[in-house]
């Protein structure tokens, strides 16, 4: 083995390079000395040319250049003698002697000396004298340089006999005799470096990594050599501190052993002296010591002068070196406050942690060097600040585990089979990369070998190998006539549970050096003898050193504590759990746990696994349960940790837990809990930690991300890596990781077949080694996605790259971005991309932070699937799908110089959909080159030239493409925001026009086309924000006028004027496909406005006009189509003379524009001229009462106008009052709405035929006061249909007031008064009203939040009279008065109180008092009391009206209380009734009650009970009285709960029901027992029509029964079976019997559980029911083939109503099968697909069924997958649903452009009344005349939608 220092020679050599400078100018004052002095070491004839120079420095110069080439010898002994006898500077002196081997001078030195050599001594110099009896200044000199020397000597000595080679060569001959553990050979360490610089700035930063250290990414680690640990980098005179940090074994105490042996001899000779203190020993101090105590007493006592030796140290301090080793293993509290603050005195007594502290920071012994080592962890603070070389030691490499392996087996002959068995091993490999596992693993190894050379299996893990070890020490010891393990373990189980015994307790006790007394006799003698303690001197004081013990290795301590826990009998369960929890000082990787546990836990779990149990039993002497059940309890610990929140080092941690237990199960469960995703950070991996990472990531069985950033880690671990199988997302961010690293990524790679995602970021690589990498990966088949940010890749090898890409089949996505491409490698690779096949889009974009360069790809196209929609998707031709390219070249330099290459570059692609090469420099040159070539290059949706420094010049090149390459639809131009684009027609489209429409041409096509011509698509122009003004108009109207297919014109924000505007107008005549016109914020005038209108008259084409001159000016025309005929050619066609808009309107909005009376007056002549103008809107223009009134003295000419608008204008009570006379100025009004006082909406019919009239003023404050006037006007046109007063503010006397209008002329009109602050007394008189009057049918009230106040007139003679009230807040004196006034109503049919504070007693007084003409009467009373009464009381209740009952109906849920009741022509009265039955005695009165029961309801026809509790006695009444009523036909006994025995009773009484029409006994429970006595009732009941046995647990035996009764029940005509247990069995048995229940309409089976064969045969069933009108089949789980067959079997039903499959899911194909059923159900009114999985490729057929049913009202589609696609299909459908109310989106995907879409097509409904779309986010309710708007969605997205509902309904 080669050391890492230099020979004697060369060290020599640098010691007199070093001394030379000073010593030149030292004897240049003494010449002559040295020329006789150099006489007596040189020959003669070598000094003979000396004495030509002159020169003294350069004599000397060469004289010692002659002494220094005579060789080490003659130089050791001139610098002797040059020391002896000058008084030379100490600091020369030192160097001198360390050159000259530190010696005394020998006797035969002084022979030497002759007289003649003293005589010339020069001035300066000792003289040396022979003589004994005097002192000469020389012999002070000896004397003060002697005891140093001896004491240098004496060091030198003591070194040797610890660690040098006779302690070696003593170690290696025990070993035949005695194994000594870790007692290693020494090989070279891999030692990384750290800027110390970086360490002190960052001390108040969180680190993930070592606490002590900087993170690795900030860090330019370097690899270094022990050599280089001591050069100097701080000051002369200034402390060193060197600080070394490595795992547990990676060799720093050997190292430290070392560097003393190489001092000793001679190695380092910058340091006189060298002092090793190891902190375990430290640890034993209890007292303070002075700096000379710690030298002297702790380490080596002079033999005398320590006084003088100890000076000689203070005056050489930069020549002493101090090593620490183990600072983790210190117990004391390493806090610098404790240090001494005022300056430490030599003399002073000081803790250790203020000595070592004040060494560090150089307040004891300045200028010494300070060697720490400890294992990673948080080093004081004090400490983060004073180190000035940071290194690492990392232990060994595979070249040192190589080195290391030879030289343990170099005397063995199968040396070579050990090296092959560790390379073959990856995870053995890993271990030896640690020294003292390196170790353990060749003991166990040698062993192996020896006995078996031919097959070898070795331990799996750490702790199995440290359990081999231990077995292996006691074979060798013992020898194999001692038996096997278990004998072994037998005869010593005592000695090795005393040292287990040992170890914990020395680990609890933080105390790692153990004294005799401490250790039992035998167990010493075992360990020693097996090599397990060590033995060493403990100097604790200045008296005698005493024996000390210590385990040889820190980790075997840990080890045998480990293994006490889990074999002593004192250890419980719970005492193993404490031990176990990390706690919270599990914070960081690098921390220890607990103070020297740092293998603790891990042993536990590695002595936790089967393998270990055997071990465990025979050492415990226990069974397998009692070891099972301690391993079980690690193992449950180790699970718990996995469920808490872990940082990668914490990660690291448990992975390594998890690999020790080797149980896979518990792997597998742990890689569960960590997300699938392991995140690392800045700290070190080494490959041992990849193995147990990867272990556990194996073990599962989901895919994992693995996400490395800023981790210091070797390649060795990317070997290690290449094993796991399931990584699906790898990443690595390091500025390390360059082309090396990602060579040996690359070789991994292939090991990884799960790899999807590759990301190597913020790296070094370059091209180089981007190529290998993307070489390795094209070997990856399933790798998506490379991402290669960050790295230094400039010049890539672009077609060889591109290439390998094209192989991968399933690559995406390639990032290169922020690589500082050079604009020739972008270019070659945008060349490469668009020829490369699966290549879809190459985006590039330099920006001043980062530059982007990403590649996407596409998956090779698979076989189009075949649609089940075959009535259109017959037609279509199933082809590949073209690739389409999107090239985005963004901010590259781009300039007119590159045009001719960008060109050629996109001629290459024959497929270009976007091509974007904004933010570059081609100008108006490059630009134009470029639009000329644009006819030859493919490009389907745009082209992006912005920013690009285009002038006019360039734009008209823009424009005259339209004309040169007809695929140009759009062009985008803006010269302020620089925005110039080209958008395009793709060639699918441009050849095939969609089925609705024809091909356009204007009438000089027609002419001089041919038959054949290819139609023209509509192009659309946008010339915006480019401060055009009038002039520049000519130029452009010259290109615009060769462009005659513009269907789209857009000016705004430019500087026209009324100028341009009236210029422009002059040449729209030439755009005659143009539908759109925008002149927005061009500076037009008043004047402009009234030429616009006057262009309703002359351009008889616009469709709409819309104005505005407020803060944003609002110029926008719409144009009516032309109607375009095709000819019998295939693209003739001819252009009418007239423009398509015969049947429809114009419309006309003039908004925000200050116009006086004149100015309106002006503009209504103009309109009226106008022909087919249907809509004026004059909102926000501050219409004055004057205006107005001129405005509505215009209406009767204004012949065609349907709907007038004036909004967010404020109206005064005159202005009012003339808005609502306007129905007595034109015939043709039909409503007029005024809306708080801001709105104001005049609805005009087409003729003045008569119709519905009506009149809304809602919200505008109308009070008493205008009553009367207000009444006055609408007296002139005659009472309105309705007439809306809503949210004003009456009060009790306008009410009154209003009321004394309407009775006063008999009308048919419906009164809306609610939020008018109506009181109790306002209602009761308006009852009162009521009841006297001959013309009110109804009256509404509610007094809560809603304040509903409805009257309802009629002037024909209507039977009905209804009251209802409903919170109306009642007190007892306003109930009394209510009795009396309904006492006169005697024309009441209905009366509904609902929470109205009445109470029992007032109910009853109530019911008194309702009597009225011969007829029913129907009495709702819903109040809190009604769920508390009993069913009898409330019969009691019921027997007290007047009459005779028809109807009882208890919902005790809804707290509802119901009587019907009819009324004979003579009524008993009721006085009598009550007088007689108070006559009997109570057990009379009770059957009375019964007999007065039976009497009342001698009429009754329905009785219906829910949620009541039926007690035995009321169930008898039920059964005795009720249901033998002869006229009973509906009876309902729901959600109720009865003795198991009444129910019996009950359905036994249902037999005596033979006039029962409806039966329902719904959520009730029915036993299985209770179904054949119901069928034994069914046979009595002929005529039941509806059957309601829902949620009632019906098996399969239940439905059959229930079957067999109903196939002789031939009136039956709904059957609800919901919500039960029936399956395939029972349904069958039911579509036997639906084949002959000809009349059935109705039939609920939701939420049963039948399979796909029972759906077939119930749709089969069904398809015989030819009357059936509601289907309701939700929640059956179905799935496609029953609703194919449901589809099939749709036809036949062809009055259905309602279809509801919710719940069920269905595929494409069911849903389009469905679809082709619906166009037969003309009456389908609602269907329900909620949750079917509708997505947006079904849509489409759906959207074309629901075309074809023409009484559609509702639509749920929630909680499916539809998008906006789908959203689009659906709004394409709506206009032809004109009775649709309501439509349920809720719970899709779709996004703002589906819900502005679907909201603009869904006000072309004139029903809607509910719309609910899927956007989430709040909803938005908005009333729109009675409908409401739900969508979850953005604020600006539901404006818009309101917006396009409003205007459309407006409209209407």
């Amino acid at each position: 083995m080669q050391p890492p220092f230099r020979n004697d020679d060369l060290d020599l050599e640098a010691a007199v390079a070093r001394a030379r400078p000073q010593l030149l100018e030292f004897l240049s004052h003494h010449p002559n000395w040295l020329l006789t002095t150099s006489r007596r070491f040189l020959p003669g004839v070598v000094l003979n040319g000396l004495d030509g120079i002159t020169d003294h420095k350069v004599k000397v110069s060469v004289l010692l250049d002659l002494l220094e080439k005579a060789g080490p010898a003659t130089w050791k002994q001139f610098a002797q003698s040059l020391c002896m006898e000058c008084n030379l500077p100490l600091d020369l002196e030192i160097l001198l002697l360390s050159s000259a081997g530190e010696g005394n001078l020998s006797q035969k030195q002084e022979a030497h000396t002759d007289v003649s050599a003293q005589s010339s001594v020069p001035k300066g110099f000792a003289q040396r004298r022979h003589c004994n009896n005097s002192v000469s200044d020389k012999d002070v000199k000896q004397q003060r340089l002697d005891s140093p020397e001896k004491y240098r000597h004496l060091l030198i000595d003591s070194i040797c006999r610890r660690y040098g080679s006779r302690r070696a060569a003593g170690a290696a001959a025990q070993e035949q005799t005695q194994p000594l553990a870790f007692n290693q050979a020494f090989v070279n360490l891999v030692i990384q470096q750290s800027k110390a610089s970086r360490l002190k700035e960052r001390t108040d930063k969180p680190r993930e990594g070592v606490a002590g250290a900087p993170k690795p990414e900030e860090c330019a680690d370097t690899a270094m050599k022990v050599s280089d640990l001591f050069r100097s980098v701080v000051p002369s005179g200034t402390t060193k501190v060197i600080f070394l940090f490595g795992k547990p074994g990676t060799g720093k105490t050997m190292l430290m052993h070392w560097i003393c042996q190489k001092w000793a001899e001679g190695a380092l000779p910058q340091f006189l002296f060298t002092f090793l203190f190891e902190f375990r020993q430290l640890n034993l101090l209890k007292r303070k010591l002075t700096l000379k105590e710690l030298l002297f007493d702790l380490f080596l006592q002079p033999e005398d002068s320590p006084d003088a030796v100890f000076q000689y140290l203070l005056e050489n301090a930069s020549h002493t070196l101090i090593i620490f080793d183990g600072l983790d293993e210190f117990a004391a509290n390493m806090d610098m406050s404790s240090s001494s603050k005022g300056g430490p005195t030599l003399t002073s007594p000081m803790s250790i942690s203020e000595l070592f502290a004040d060494l560090c920071h150089g307040n004891l012994l300045p200028g010494c060097t300070v060697l720490v080592t400890s294992r990673p962890k948080r080093l004081p603070d004090f400490l983060l600040n004073t180190v000035d070389l940071l290194a690492e030691i990392w232990g060994f490499d595979h070249e040192k585990v190589e080195e290391y392996v030879s030289r343990y087996f170099h005397q063995y002959s199968f040396k070579e089979q050990a090296i092959a068995h560790l390379k073959n091993n990856t995870k053995l490999l890993s271990m030896c990369l640690i020294p003292a596992l390196c170790y353990v693993v060749c003991i166990c190894l040698e062993y192996l070998l020896l006995k078996h050379q031919m097959s070898v299996e070795l331990p799996q893990t750490m702790t199995q190998f440290y359990i081999k070890m231990l077995l292996i020490f006691i074979n060798k010891q013992q020898g194999e006539h001692a038996g096997g393990e278990e004998a072994q373990l037998n005869c010593n189980r005592k000695a090795i549970l005393g040292l287990c015994d040992l170890a914990l307790k020395g680990l609890e006790d933080k105390k790692l050096i153990f004294y005799v007394g401490d250790i039992p006799e035998h167990v010493k003698e075992f360990a020693s003898l097996h090599g397990l303690l060590t033995v060493f001197e403990v100097k604790t004081n200045g008296t005698c050193p005493e024996a000390g013990y210590a385990f040889v290795h820190l980790s075997l301590q840990e080890f045998f504590a480990a293994l006490c826990l889990m074999v002593s009998k004192r250890v419980d369960k719970n005492y193993l759990k404490k031990k176990f929890s990390l706690k919270s000082k599990w914070t960081l990787k690098n921390e220890a746990k607990t103070e020297f546990m740092e293998s603790f836990h891990i042993f536990l779990s590695g002595l936790s696994s089967k393998e270990c149990r055997t071990f465990l039993m025979l050492l415990a002497e226990k069974d397998e349960a009692w070891v099972q059940d301690k391993q079980d309890t690690i193992l449950q610990s180790l699970k718990k940790l996995a469920a808490t929140h872990l940082t990668g080092p914490k990660v690291i941690e448990l992975c390594h837990c998890t690999f020790e237990t080797q149980d896979l199960k518990v792997a597998q469960h742990i890689g569960s809990l960590l997300n699938f995703k392991y995140e690392f950070k800045n700290f070190r991996l080494t490959p041992l930690d990849m193995s147990a990472l990867v272990f556990v990531m194996n073990s599962g069985q989901h895919l994992t991300y693995l996400d490395f950033a800023g981790c210091l880690m070797d390649v060795d671990c990317l070997e290690v890596l290449a094993g796991c199988e399931n990584v699906e997302h790898l990443s690595f961010r390091s500025r390390r990781c360059g082309d090396d690293f990602a060579a040996a990524l690359s070789k991994s790679l292939q090991g990884m077949g799960s790899l999807k995602k590759l990301e190597l970021t913020g790296g070094s690589m370059t091209a180089e080694g981007m190529t290998n990498l993307v070489q390795a990966s094209s070997q990856c088949l399933q790798l998506e996605e490379i991402n290669l940010q960050d790295n230094r890749i400039r010049d890539l090898e672009v077609k060889r790259v591109m290439d390998l890409f094209s192989r991968m089949e399933k690559l995406k996505k390639i990032d290169l971005s922020s690589n500082n491409l050079s604009l020739n490698a972008v270019l070659l690779l945008a060349k490469e991309v668009v020829m490369c096949q699966n290549a879809t889009e190459l985006r590039v974009r330099y920006q001043s932070m980062k530059d982007t360069v990403i590649i996407y790809f596409s998956a090779p196209s698979g076989k189009v699937p075949r649609s089940l929609h075959l009535r259109w998707e017959e037609k279509k031709e199933h082809v590949t799908p073209t690739r389409h390219v999107k090239l985005c070249l963004q901010d590259c330099s781009l300039s007119s110089q590159h045009a001719e290459e960008i060109i050629a570059i996109l001629q290459s692609c024959p497929s270009l959909s976007e091509v974007d090469l904004s933010g570059n420099k081609l100008g108006d040159e490059g630009c134009s080159c470029l639009l000329e070539s644009l006819t030859w290059i493919s490009i389907s949706k745009q082209l992006d030239l912005s920013q690009n420094h285009l002038s006019v010049n360039g734009i008209c090149s823009l424009l005259k493409s339209v004309n040169t390459c007809q695929k140009v639809v759009e062009v985008q131009v803006s010269l302020c925001c620089e925005t110039a684009v080209l958008r395009f027609t793709a060639d699918r489209e441009f050849a095939s026009l969609p089925p609705r429409e024809e091909p356009v041409f204007s009438t000089d096509d027609q002419q001089n086309g041919d038959e054949n011509q290819t139609p023209t698509a509509s192009k659309k122009i946008r010339l915006t924000d480019s401060r055009f003004q009038a002039s520049d108009l000519e130029k452009l109207c010259a290109v615009l006028k060769e462009c005659n297919s513009i269907s789209e014109l857009d000016l705004s924000y430019n500087h026209l004027g009324d100028e341009g505007l009236l210029q422009l107008f002059r040449f729209l005549p030439n755009l005659k496909m143009l539908s759109s016109l925008k002149l927005n914020d061009n500076q037009i005038s008043l004047n402009s406005v009234f030429f616009l209108a006057q262009s309703l008259s002359t351009l008889e084409h616009i469709k709409t006009m819309n104005l505005s001159l407020g803060h944003m000016q609002v110029v926008h025309l719409t144009f009516w189509e032309r109607i375009r005929v095709r000819n019998t050619s295939r693209w003739r066609s001819s252009f009418l003379a007239h423009p398509k808009h015969e049947a429809k309107g114009r419309c006309f909005r003039l908004k925000d524009c200050r116009v006086g009376p004149e100015d309106v007056t002006r503009l209504c002549h103009i309109l009226a001229q106008c022909p087919q103008l249907t809509e004026i809107d004059l909102s926000g223009n501050s219409l004055s009462d004057q205006s107005i009134e001129r405005l509505l003295s215009f209406l009767p000419y204004l012949c065609h106008l349907t709907l007038l608008s004036i909004r967010n204008t404020t109206f005064s009570p005159r202005c009012m009052v003339l808005l609502i006379n306007s129905f007595n100025l034109c015939e043709r009004i039909r409503m007029v709405e005024l809306r708080s006082s801001e709105n104001a909406f005049l609805h005009l019919g087409a003729s003045t035929r008569s119709q519905k009239t009506s009149c809304r003023l809602t919200d505008c404050a109308i009070g008493q006061g205008q009553i009367d006037e207000l009444c006055r006007v609408l007296e002139q046109h005659g009472w309105l249909a309705e007439v809306d007063l809503s949210r004003n503010q009456l009060g009790d006397e306008g009410l009154r007031c209003l009321l004394d209008h309407f009775y006063q002329v008999p009308v048919t009109c419906s009164l809306n008064l609610s939020h008018n602050r109506i009181s109790q007394d306002g209602v009761l008189h308006l009852i009162d009203a009521f009841a006297t009057s001959g013309n009110t049918t109804e009256v509404q009230v509610s007094l809560c939040s809603k304040a509903t106040l409805i009257i309802k007139f009629t002037s024909r003679d209507d039977p009905r009279k209804i009251l209802r009230l409903a919170e109306c807040n009642f007190q007892p004196e306003h109930l009394e008065k209510l009795c009396l006034l309904l006492e006169k109503c005697t024309g009441l049919t209905e009366y509904i109180s609902s929470n109205n504070n009445m109470t029992v007693q007032a109910a009853e007084r109530l019911l008194h008092s309702l009597r009225k003409n011969p007829g029913p009467l129907k009495i709702s009373i819903e109040e809190p009391w009604v769920g508390k009464e009993s069913v009898t009381n409330l019969l009691e209740l019921a027997v007290q009206a007047c009459g005779n009952i028809t109807e009882i109906t208890i919902c005790k849920d809804k707290t509802l209380f119901q009587l019907g009741i009819k009324f004979p022509r003579c009524l008993e009265k009721v006085e009598s009734v009550v007088s007689r039955l108070h006559l009997y005695k109570p057990g009379i009165k009770h059957a009375c009650f019964y007999q007065r029961v039976r009497e009342k309801c001698a009429q009754l026809q329905e009785l219906r009970w829910s949620h009541v509790e039926l007690h035995n006695d009321e169930a008898e009444m039920l059964v005795r009285i009720l249901l033998p009523l002869p006229e009973l036909k509906k009876f309902g006994l729901t959600s109720s709960s009865i003795m198991p025995t009444g129910i019996d009773y009950l359905i036994t009484g249902l037999q005596n029901c033979q006039a029962i029409e409806e039966l329902n006994l719904g959520y009730m429970e029915l036993s299985s027992a209770a179904i054949p006595k119901l069928v034994l009732g069914f046979r009595e009941m002929p005529s039941l029509k509806r059957l309601i046995l829902n949620h009632n647990n019906i098996s399969n035996d239940g439905c059959s029964r229930l079957t067999e009764a109903l196939r002789n029940m031939h009136y039956v005509e709904e059957i609800n079976l919901s919500h039960n247990n029936i399956g395939d069995p029972g349904l069958m048995n039911l579509a036997a019997v639906l084949l002959e229940m000809q009349n059935l309409k109705r039939i609920d089976l939701s939420g049963n559980s039948p399979s796909p064969a029972g759906g077939e045969k119930l749709m089969e069933a069904l398809a015989y029911c030819k009357h059936i009108e509601e289907l309701l089949l939700s929640r059956n789980v179905f799935g496609d083939r029953t609703a194919v067959k449901l589809a099939l079997c749709l036809p036949h039903m062809t009055n259905l109503r309602i279809l509801h499959l919710s719940e069920n899911y269905l595929g494409e194909g069911s849903i389009h099968a469905l679809s082709e059923g619906l166009p037969c159900f003309e009456h389908l009114r609602k269907i329900d697909l909620k949750l079917c999985g509708v997505t947006d490729d079904a849509s489409k057929s759906l959207s074309h069924g629901f075309r074809q049913c023409p009484s559609m009202e509702e639509i749920i589609l929630s909680w499916n997958a539809l998008g906006d696609g789908g959203a689009r299909e659906l709004a394409s459908a709506l206009p032809g649903m004109e009775k649709l109310k309501m439509l349920d989106l809720e719970k899709n995907r779709i996004g703002t452009r589906g819900a502005t879409k679907l909201a603009e097509e869904l006000a072309k409904c004139p029903e809607i009344q509910f719309i609910r779309s899927g956007l989430q986010m709040q909803i938005f309710p908005a009333p729109i005349r009675g409908r409401v708007w739900r969508q979850k969605a953005a604020s600006s997205c539901t404006e818009r939608c309101l917006d396009a509902l409003s205007s459309s309904q407006l409209s209407r």
